[in-house]
């Protein structure tokens, strides 16, 4: 594996009986940055991040995390990893503070070590107001770092996070993701699923999974040019009519809803709008919005999906 990647796999594969669940993937993630692995549920991002924690053995393929072969050696990679799980296990009865010092057991930290680390995670989440508090009167985003405390105590190289962020409020996911760029600083590689495309921008590469397969590969920019095609986005009243219209309009491939939009998938946009435009007109459609955009994390995803 090469000096600068924190982890390496070659044609990991999971099968469950019949059920291929993870097909050959090929995966180079480098230290220090945040890489996404984005698909819908049961795309196989959970069972790719339990093989490379060492959790579930490899079909077949080999992989590298932290140094380390996690098919030879699983016991190994678990000593240098961070792992929370989609459904971390926190005790409700315990306090913030008694949770991170029962896992600052579980992980054998060093006795003298473990006040001043619980220091600087309650700090650095902002939980010391409510280190006393019993985990089972947290909210559902202060539960989430919570769990991303106990799961740094041991300071692991790699931080494998399986979709963290479901089910949380909106300003709860931007103070998580915030936590998760001061990790960059500290030189944390942090791996993280999600089915959130906006969550999909702010990693520093990203891996697109559907069906047990690795569809793309890149940074998001790279991604995003790799379609070779162009977006318009549209808003018109009646809306009805305005996908209608857009559905007959030559040289549109693909029509999705984008909240209050449509996002058009063309290959000349200007000649595309001009035509769309009249079309529009002729059938009294009030146009709002017209106008060519940069390709979406999730217009990426859809044409790769279709492909």
């Amino acid at each position: 594996m090469q000096a600068d990647l924190a982890i390496s796999t070659q044609g990991l594969t999971k099968r469950f009986g019949e059920i291929l669940a993870v097909d050959h993937i090929d995966l180079a993630v480098t230290k220090g940055r945040i890489f996404g692995l984005v698909g819908p549920d049961g795309a196989g991002k959970t069972t790719t991040i339990r093989m490379l924690c060492g959790i579930v053995a490899p079909t077949a393929g080999a992989a590298v995390v932290a140094g380390q072969d996690v098919v030879r050696y699983p016991e190994r990679v678990k000593d240098r990893i961070g792992y929370m799980s989609q459904r971390f296990s926190l005790y409700g009865d315990l306090t913030v503070r008694e949770n991170i010092m029962l896992f600052a057991d579980l992980f054998g930290v060093p006795a003298q070590e473990r006040e001043p680390r619980l220091k600087e995670l309650l700090a650095f989440s902002r939980l010391e107001p409510f280190q006393n508090r019993r985990a089972e009167f947290l909210s559902g985003g202060m539960k989430q770092k919570l769990a991303l405390c106990c799961t740094l105590i041991h300071e692991p190289e790699v931080l494998f996070l399986d979709e963290p962020t479901t089910g949380v409020d909106p300003v709860s996911r931007r103070e998580f993701w915030k936590i998760l760029y001061d990790l960059l600083s500290r030189g944390v590689t942090i791996f993280v699923s999600t089915p959130y495309m906006d969550e999909a921008e702010r990693c520093n590469a990203v891996a697109f999974m559907s069906q047990g397969r690795l569809l793309a590969t890149g940074t998001p920019d790279e991604l995003k040019a790799a379609i070779g095609k162009q977006v318009l986005a549209v808003r018109g009243t009646p809306r009805k009519v305005t996908r209608q219209v857009a559905l007959s309009t030559p040289g549109i491939e693909d029509v999705q809803i984008m909240g209050d939009m449509l996002h058009l998938i063309v290959h000349d946009g200007n000649a595309v709008a001009a035509e769309l435009e009249r079309a529009l007109k002729q059938e009294n459609v009030e146009i709002h919005t017209l106008k060519q955009v940069k390709p979406s994390m999730e217009d990426v995803f859809l044409q790769l999906t279709r492909g």
